[in-house]
């Protein structure tokens, strides 16, 4: 085994390519893991278009779940075949003052699984052992993988909301981050409102746990909501920025708008509501390494799956342009 079968982005902005590349080896502190299934996520336009100073070549992928192959000197806490995965945060300095406060995706050196290195999009994958996770034996490695950056965010975000059991929580698109919020928020005990576009997805919606749903094509949800009593939290999945405007209406007192997706354009946000209402805006950036151990056993121990369409590593290409149309998402399985 010199060789293996991987994805990359090579030049910027164009289509993903099929390679054979060297196999890594495990370095000091470092494991190689089995890639059995990688999910497939926008963030992976950083690889594609060459972003943040990634250089090309570059394997994407980050939604990652396998098994530990090999592991590097030092590696102590794991051991060949453990079954673990591999997210966003792909590691910390572990010295700078967010790291020393245990803040560690704020870390000055944080690295990014698929774009700081080469990601999951291939047979085998080499990361530093504090970018593990270690997943529950009730959950496959195809449910896994998007657990550790879609289920990641969103069940972060949410336990780090402020909202109490009881508690209502509307999520804002119902697609490859929100059908797992959904569940999310019904499992933890929030009186659950589903906000999408049309009625098309409103049987799957309260399927997944809605207690209401909202059509936001007819008229302002932010209204709608208020006229359900107003959510204490609204987490928004869909990077559409005139409708996270309009939600802010629909927080009640002290209620919060948690930001996970954006179209990067600015919020239009009347501060009158703000001030006299003490609404909050603000966002959730992913998680490290045990907040994802964490989503994945709440995951395994309240049911909580993914819908997910599984690819072969050569249709790599096939499964990230069909992200928008996919119910909800998609997941190499080398």
């Amino acid at each position: 085994m010199s060789t293996m079968r991987a994805v990359q982005a090579v030049t910027a902005g164009a289509p993903f390519a099929l390679a054979e590349i060297p196999v890594p080896a495990a370095g000091p502190g470092q494991v190689l893991v089995r890639v059995r299934a990688c999910g497939v996520c926008g963030g992976e336009n950083i690889a594609r278009h060459g972003a943040l100073g990634t250089a090309l070549p570059r394997v994407p992928g980050h939604e990652i779940a396998g098994e530990i192959h090999e592991v590097g000197d030092g590696v102590t806490a794991w051991r060949t075949g453990d079954r673990v995965g591999i997210g966003w945060h792909g590691g910390s300095c572990g010295t700078c003052d967010h790291c020393r406060q245990g803040d560690f995706v704020s870390c000055v050196d944080r690295k990014i699984v698929g774009a700081s290195y080469d990601g999951g999009y291939a047979e085998y994958v080499r990361v530093p052992q504090d970018a593990l996770a270690r997943i529950p034996d009730a959950l496959s490695f195809e449910e896994a993988a998007p657990l550790m950056c879609a289920g990641l965010t969103t069940f972060n975000a949410l336990r780090n909301s402020g909202a109490r059991p009881g508690d209502t929580v509307a999520v804002h698109g119902i697609g490859g981050l929100g059908h797992l919020g959904l569940q999310f928020a019904d499992k933890m005990g929030f009186r659950t409102i589903a906000v999408s576009r049309g009625r098309d997805k409103e049987e799957l919606s309260r399927g997944l746990g809605a207690d209401e749903y909202l059509d936001s094509t007819e008229g302002s949800a932010g209204h709608a909501l208020t006229a359900l009593g107003g959510a204490a939290v609204i987490l928004s999945t869909v990077g559409v920025s005139p409708a996270q405007s309009d939600l802010v209406q629909g927080l009640r007192p002290n209620g919060r708008l948690v930001v996970v997706a954006n179209d990067h354009r600015p919020l239009d946000i009347d501060p009158e509501l703000l001030i006299f209402g003490r609404r909050e805006v603000t966002g959730w950036y992913s998680g490290h390494a045990k907040d994802a151990e964490e989503a994945l056993a709440f995951a395994a121990l309240k049911g909580i799956r993914p819908m997910t369409r599984a690819y072969p590593l050569e249709q790599a290409e096939e499964a990230f342009q069909g992200m928008s149309r996919a119910q909800y998402r998609n997941v190499l399985v080398p």
